[in-house]
């Protein structure tokens, strides 16, 4: 799911709009509309106008082609702007019209910051935005079914027979957050009716295969946690992995053996989020957004107050997840450098991103932050620790071919999956669009 799902709420954009407490400010911020983070980065600004001798005000764009108008507007020199948004999978192609800002990433920085997330806004080894807001993946699970396989032998024992029979090996249930892959794979064959009658649930899991660069995204969790990557050190492509090949193979296996729903390659973020949230399944991996949904019983009363999320399944690497965060750099063209800088300097600071964080962002700061003003949002707090302990972002994934890079992954990958290409094919049609795109 896109980062604009995160912090965006439903309902037409404002073209534009002011924070600034004098009638001239000093700089302008482009930021990105809509949500919570919208009003918490007013609020931010608001408090650095009243606490510093430069002014700022927000400007913002229509959602609809935000990227492409600032990337427009950028590269043409336009100074309509001084402060500009930045996203981590977009973070090489803005590169060459932004001001490097690798000085303010001080030790006090970092102790606000975990080092993925300035890793999120960083490109060839500078830094071009302090990180705002996150987007990581969670295990969504039904706690009542969970408690009741942990506690039912005879469901013990039906684990036991399934596991066996599909994977090799009796295995014991356990807690997702003490998922391997294997059990996630154990777990959803468990809970599908097709292969288990008794189960209360027609499937164990939902995946999200619609050929979507996005999608591509949740899943790469379990690439990661193999230890695979695009690139190793030296910039040569590894996709042609055991690593990759695992990964694919996750899904895989579910699919063939029917424990995600049938039309699941037409699934993303809105056809999965249906599927758990009317009960239909035991549990899924989906963005962090999601959870603010899911908490409303209007919504989905089918799971309120029956739902629990933790990390990816881990691999020999430990649990993984995707991240992509969105921030704030500087617009190269701009006359007001040092304005910014000092701006910037403000917002990466431990009192703005504890303000920004309790009026409603979701930046990815350190655990410390998240529980002095989020103690009562546990999917704040899991986020944070996310991003700090299981996020990564792949080497290349901040590039200017970064995007297309993801879509050429999801043509290719998603036919796999619905048995449209063999894997080797997938693999090396993967890997020749990234040498061309990287020029390798």
């Amino acid at each position: 799911m896109p980062i604009s799902k995160v912090l965006a709420a439903a309902g037409a954009a404002l073209i534009s709009s002011a924070v600034a407490t004098t009638a001239v400010a000093d700089i302008t911020i482009l930021a990105w509309p809509g949500g919570p983070a919208e009003e918490a980065l007013r609020k931010v600004v608001a408090k650095y106008n009243e606490t510093s001798d430069s002014k700022a005000e927000l400007l913002y764009f229509s959602r609809d082609s935000f990227f492409d108008k600032m990337l427009a507007d950028s590269a043409a020199g336009s100074k309509e702007f001084d402060v500009m948004l930045t996203a981590t999978y977009q973070v090489g192609k803005y590169a060459p019209f932004m001001t490097p800002i690798n000085d303010l990433i001080t030790d006090d920085v970092m102790t606000v910051f975990p080092q993925s997330a300035i890793d999120s806004q960083s490109y060839e080894g500078d830094v071009y935005g302090i990180p705002t807001d996150l987007g990581v993946h969670f295990v969504y699970y039904r706690t009542d079914l969970i408690d009741e396989l942990l506690g039912n032998d005879d469901w013990k024992a039906k684990y036991a027979e399934i596991s066996q029979e599909y994977m090799g090996k009796a295995m014991e249930p356990k807690m997702p957050a003490d998922w391997t892959w294997d059990d996630f794979i154990a777990s959803a064959l468990f809970f599908t009716q097709s292969i288990n009658p008794d189960s209360p649930v027609r499937y164990g899991t939902v995946l999200q295969m619609k050929n979507l660069l996005f999608n591509i995204m949740v899943w790469q969790g379990s690439v990661a946690s193999y230890g695979g990557n695009w690139m190793d050190d030296e910039g040569n492509i590894t996709v042609d992995s055991d690593a990759y090949r695992t990964g694919l193979d996750i899904f895989k296996k579910i699919v063939d053996a029917e424990a995600t729903p049938g039309d699941s390659n037409s699934y993303e973020y809105a056809e999965a989020n249906g599927a758990f949230g009317t009960g239909q399944v035991a549990f899924f991996i989906q963005w962090s957004a999601a959870y603010a949904e899911f908490i409303d019983p209007e919504q989905y009363p089918a799971i309120a107050g029956k739902f629990d999320i933790t990390h990816a399944p881990a691999g020999p690497e430990g649990p993984k997840t995707h991240f992509h965060a969105l921030g704030l750099g500087i617009n190269k063209a701009s006359d007001k450098q040092d304005e910014a800088k000092a701006f910037l300097a403000f917002l990466g600071s431990e009192d703005a991103m504890t303000m920004y964080t309790a009026e409603g962002g979701q930046p990815p700061v350190v655990d410390r932050i998240m529980q002095a003003v989020a103690s009562d949002r546990p999917d704040m707090l899991a986020m944070g620790n996310n991003a700090a302990n299981y996020g990564i972002v792949m080497n290349g994934g901040t590039t200017a071919e970064a995007l297309g890079i993801y879509s050429n992954m999801a043509e290719n990958f998603t036919a796999y999956w619905n048995d449209a290409l063999d894997q080797d094919t997938a693999i090396a049609n993967v890997e020749a669009y990234m040498k061309e795109a990287l020029g390798k």
